[in-house]
């Protein structure tokens, strides 16, 4: 089964060491990166990484308006830019190997080299089914 693991900047519950990334010294950002990179590659020796991605802040919503109408863009709702830092794409074996390593990749350190303990959500990816091995 493939989940996505999603990070948020907001909208989530507020985590244990709740000091935002944009207050951390170069140390500590260089740290967390550091653990989302051994994380992955320990993802790939087991073979259940699919892919990570972060993401940037910039971004918009968009929707139709209609026939020869620009297209409607931001709205009165928190964007996605807001609220997602970004996210890993695994393929595990069950619900419960799912959450294991969603509580791992919620250790990642944060200020002062704590684990930041945030909040991840976890989601199955509909209707795909699982890779096949050979």
């Amino acid at each position: 089964m493939k989940y996505l693991l999603l990070k948020h900047y907001r909208g989530a519950p507020a985590p244990a060491n709740d000091v935002p990334m944009d207050q951390w010294t170069p140390e500590e950002v260089d740290a967390h990166i550091q653990f989302m990179r051994d994380f992955g590659t320990r993802l790939q020796e087991t073979g259940e990484f699919v892919e990570t991605q972060a993401l940037s802040p910039e971004g918009t919503f968009v929707r139709y308006d209609g026939e020869g109408r620009p297209p409607v863009t931001d709205g009165p709702f928190a964007e996605t830019k807001d609220l997602i830092a970004g996210w890993y794409v695994i393929d595990v074996e069950s619900w419960e190997r799912a959450l294991e390593l969603a509580a791992e990749l919620s250790a990642a350190p944060g200020a002062g080299g704590k684990p930041i303990h945030e909040w991840l959500e976890v989601r199955p990816f509909y209707g795909v089914p699982p890779t096949m091995t050979e």
